[in-house]
């Protein structure tokens, strides 16, 4: 397979939105294609988190996406099947960790609404939240493996959430798996029926974090990411090898076989 230019659509269409209310910062992302995330937007997603982390009238964060498919198909596959050269490729897989690394050293909690399936680098920005709450519809799944590559980036923040056998299950298994096994390992703190339900509690719990001590929240969000200080390098590594995977005749192959599925 040929590398070839995704369309400028495919790469710019798209949106991240902040706001602002009663103590409650607000980041909202959407992309027409199942929410999957181009490079650009994975900008915008790290920064847009990074601002809510820096401003005083937000005292809690929440991360959610837009309509009412896929919460997040992962990277965009345009731009995936685009790369072209080995630093192009690790610029490509280093987009989840700029978004990882942001909600992690975000001195406020992160809470993640989930309202349909995850895949890939979804998956990273769920287990980077403090907590998270899901649909019982919202399967989550590593996909890397059937693409002909693996979940190196997002599995630094992975292996830490779940425990490294949960996260050999998802990156071997590379397939679906339920709410409620994702519920049990740790991936989605809650589980909600519907998205009724899912924007109720999501509302509420959100409510009643921007009223706790912030002093209180920042410290116990430090110790709960302690011992991250080596990620971005973790991480950058991981994309490189990515990046060189993503160029050869097996991934290429791998990637024809699942585009004509």
């Amino acid at each position: 397979m040929t590398p070839t230019s995704p369309a400028p659509s495919a790469l710019t269409d798209g949106r991240v939105q902040l706001s602002v209310a009663d103590g409650i910062g607000t980041v909202e992302f959407f992309h027409p294609k199942g929410n999957s995330l181009p490079s650009a937007l994975l900008r915008e997603l790290a920064a847009g988190i990074t601002t809510l982390g820096n401003d005083p009238d937000a005292r809690v964060i929440v991360l959610r996406s837009a309509g009412e498919g896929a919460f997040c198909a992962g990277a965009s596959f345009d731009e995936f099947t685009a790369v072209a050269t080995p630093e192009q490729g690790q610029d490509f897989f280093s987009g989840f960790a700029r978004v990882i690394l942001a909600m992690v050293r975000a001195p406020k909690f992160v809470i993640t609404r989930v309202h349909g399936r995850a895949a890939g680098g979804a998956l990273g920005v769920i287990a980077a939240s403090d907590y998270s709450f899901a649909v019982e519809t919202a399967q989550a799944k590593l996909s890397e493996l059937q693409v002909g590559i693996g979940p190196f980036v997002v599995g630094v923040v992975l292996e830490r959430k779940l425990g490294p056998a949960p996260f050999m299950n998802l990156a071997v298994h590379a397939d679906w798996h339920d709410a409620q096994w994702c519920e049990r390992h740790g991936l989605y703190s809650q589980v909600v029926d519907n998205t009724h339900a899912l924007d109720a509690v999501v509302q509420s719990f959100a409510q009643r974090l921007a009223g706790y001590n912030p002093e209180a929240m920042r410290e116990m969000k430090r110790i709960f990411w302690r011992d991250i200080d080596d990620w971005e390098s973790r991480m950058a590594e991981r994309a490189a090898m990515s990046g060189r995977m993503v160029l050869s005749d097996f991934t290429k192959a791998a990637l024809d076989k699942f585009r004509a599925r």
